[in-house]
Formats: C-alpha cells, structure tokens, sequence
C-alpha cells in the first residue's frame, strides 16, 4: 500500500448561525475531521496546508504546523479525530487540502483532505 494512500481522512462541515452574521458577510463554519491509518505504520501528523475557496472563488491558503496545537501520531488501525472552524464572506464555499504525514521510518508524505463543501441552510437548492 502506497504510504499517501494509508491515511484516510473524512470530513463533516456544519454551519454555526450562532456565530454567524449574514448582514455582515460573515458565515462560520465548524468541521468535524477524523483521519483514520489504514497502513502497517505508525504516522506523525507533521503539518497542515488548506485552500479556502469562497463563492466569489476567493483563495485563502493556510499552513502551519499540526493541528488544533497538536501533532498526533497514529498508530496503524487507529483514528484520530479533531474539529476547527472556518469563516467566509460567502454562503457557500468549498475546503481542500493535504496533511504531511512521517512515517515511523521517517518517510515524509502526503494525506490529501477530500474537497468538501460548506454551505449555510438552503444555500444550495
């Protein structure tokens, strides 16, 4: 098995109209990760790197290292799980991106993040 295809990485978005002010084009959204390691290794999430696409197709990019201040390591069969939030000008947008992994050998490779797509309530009918 291909290292970048060990790791599997599922999303969940969810609109927070508490948090929300559509009169001030500020949408936030919660998103729910879990990174499961489907491998025969141990992987240390090293880093994170996103693209924010709004629906005016504006690009925020965004790296650093870890996420939510951690850098997890995932033993094989094992899930790591972790929320963060995003904010757009726009009802609608999308998220993608790729977690660079180390394996326990000291390989360094990629987990892509499958596009996903935030929407507020029937923004998308």
């Amino acid at each position: 098995m291909n290292l970048s295809d060990s790791i599997v990485v599922t999303v969940k978005p969810e609109y927070l109209p508490q948090q929300s002010l559509p009169e001030e084009q500020r949408y936030v959204f919660a998103y729910h990760i879990r990174i499961h390691n489907n491998g025969l290794q141990g992987a240390t999430l090293r880093s994170r790197h996103w693209f924010i696409t709004d629906g005016n197709n504006e690009v925020q990019e965004v790296k650093g290292d870890g996420v939510v201040g951690e850098q997890p390591t995932i033993e094989p069969g094992e899930t790591y799980r972790y929320s963060s939030g995003a904010v757009l000008r726009t009802r609608v947008g999308s998220m993608r991106g790729y977690y660079v992994m180390q394996a326990d050998d000291g390989t360094l490779f990629h987990a892509s993040i499958p596009v996903f797509t935030l929407a507020s309530p029937n923004a998308l009918n």
